[in-house]
């Protein structure tokens, strides 16, 4: 069986006038991130993981800032076209397992939501899905609440 793990780490500047979405959710706050599709920090962290598992680059060499088309496009999407690669390279994932490091807002309430999107787009188990979130005690950007970042790490296994 042929195993490969790719790690994927994204972070944005928080701001006002934005929805804050992470992991396809929608989390109420009074901020959200800056970027030119919806900022979801964590699916494009899961998406770098997967494209780095696969040796295939990572998400701004497939889906550039520069280009119109991807202005406000849903990570979700992106996340659905990443597996798509994946899969055209025979593998499938086992596991996905991602932190979040966000001072405020609290994030405990939206984290099954969050398992349960990005299962579905890769078509495994929730169970093989984990989320952490973390503060950093006031260090730092994020500890300033500037921004949110996110680390996620991938198992897949040739079918």
């Amino acid at each position: 069986m042929r195993q490969r793990i790719g790690l994927g780490y994204d972070i944005h500047r928080l701001v006002e006038g934005r929805k804050l979405i992470l992991g396809g959710v929608e989390i109420p706050y009074t901020k959200g991130l800056l970027g030119h599709s919806d900022a979801d920090v964590l699916l494009h962290a899961v998406c770098d993981a997967l494209l780095g598992a696969i040796g295939k680059g990572d998400i701004g060499e497939h889906f550039p800032d520069t280009d119109e088309k991807y202005r406000g496009i849903s990570s979700m999407l992106l996340l659905e076209k990443v597996y798509k690669l994946v899969e055209q390279e025979g593998y499938v994932v086992s596991n996905v397992d991602a932190l979040i490091q966000a001072e405020e807002p609290q994030l405990k309430d939206y984290k099954e939501q969050m398992k349960f999107h990005i299962a579905y787009k890769l078509a495994i188990d929730e169970d093989a899905v984990n989320i952490k979130a973390t503060t950093l005690e006031g260090l730092g950007a994020i500890g300033r609440k500037e921004g949110i970042a996110a680390f996620a790490t991938v198992l897949l296994v040739k079918q």
